[in-house]
């Protein structure tokens, strides 16, 4: 396996393409592998015909030799989905407590090494709430304890434009996915105004998010002044995390949970649903939103 990184796992702390302090970054190896399989089905016609589907595997989550949890993922970025979930489930506050994540396909493991152990790890993991996801759609108990403190940037600092909005969905319309080839994963990216930064697929739209957690906490990216889109639907968790990261505007081609509208409410953050095209409805956050309406309706 290759490792990313030098030996001593240290790296330059960036935040967003800014000079920032040094700091001890963990080793990630690179166990990327294929995301699609090629299988013969029979269609409406009777037609036989070969198509592609995604390739679902289990990854088991060890941390320090101690068994956590298996999650179910597509494989794109397995080092980055560990790191965000473990970042996400609040296990480690900073990339800077883990050495190392080796993740193995043969044996179907991630082994994560910290540098002095996560205290109390079995009484942080023993309460669960069971959510919706797909995949692996839990959150900790004493997550949810924590949305008091969570603190976005007010709606003077972070806004979006219309155009803007369009733009995001244009891009994201036109991106080569796995999706569009067979279909079964969610997808999330990450904007900077009309920039993507990132875009992961998974299984499921949590792992897809913690991906880009991963990345974000591994690269110093901040997230007061993103944007995410996801395929899949908002719901409590996924406000969550999109919290946690500091990102204040979720972009959604799917719908709204009403656990999710009270919740992005509650913190004050900017909902798009629907979105598909020149189509959105904006369930939360207007005060962010610069509309553009008429502009809108004279390109129709």
């Amino acid at each position: 396996m290759r490792s990313h990184g030098k030996g001593s796992g240290k790296g330059m702390n960036q935040r967003d393409g800014l000079p920032g302090e040094t700091r001890r970054l963990p080793q990630l190896t690179a166990a990327a592998c294929e995301a699609l399989r090629e299988i013969a089905i029979v269609d409406e016609y009777g037609t036989q015909r070969l198509i592609r589907i995604p390739c679902e595997r289990p990854l088991t989550l060890f941390v320090d030799k101690r068994e956590l949890v298996t999650l179910m993922t597509l494989g794109s970025r397995p080092e980055l989905l560990v790191l965000g979930y473990l970042l996400n489930q609040r296990l480690v506050d900073d990339v800077t407590q883990v050495h190392s994540i080796s993740v193995a396909w043969d044996v179907a493991a991630a082994a994560v090494r910290t540098h002095h152990g996560l205290p109390d790890l079995e009484a942080r993991t023993a309460r669960r709430v069971v959510t919706t996801g797909c995949g692996q759609g839990t959150v900790y108990g004493d997550m949810m304890e924590r949305i008091d403190a969570l603190r976005l940037p007010d709606a003077a600092t972070a806004r979006i434009g219309q155009r803007t909005l369009q733009q995001l969905l244009e891009t994201m319309r036109q991106q080569d996915s796995v999706h569009r080839q067979a279909g079964s994963v969610h997808g999330c990216a990450l904007f900077r105004g009309e920039q993507m930064l990132m875009f992961v697929e998974d299984v499921g739209r949590h792992n897809a998010i913690d991906t880009i957690s991963g990345w974000m906490a591994l690269q110093g990216i901040v997230g007061a002044d993103k944007t995410l889109y996801t395929t899949g639907r908002l719901t409590s968790e996924m406000v969550m995390k999109a919290a946690q990261i500091g990102v204040p505007i979720i972009v959604s081609r799917n719908g709204v949970t009403a656990m999710g509208y009270d919740m992005a409410r509650k913190l004050g953050m900017t909902l798009f649903g629907r979105a598909a095209n020149r189509h959105f409805l904006c369930y939360t956050g207007i005060e962010r939103f610069d509309a553009e309406p008429l502009a809108q309706r004279q390109l129709a």
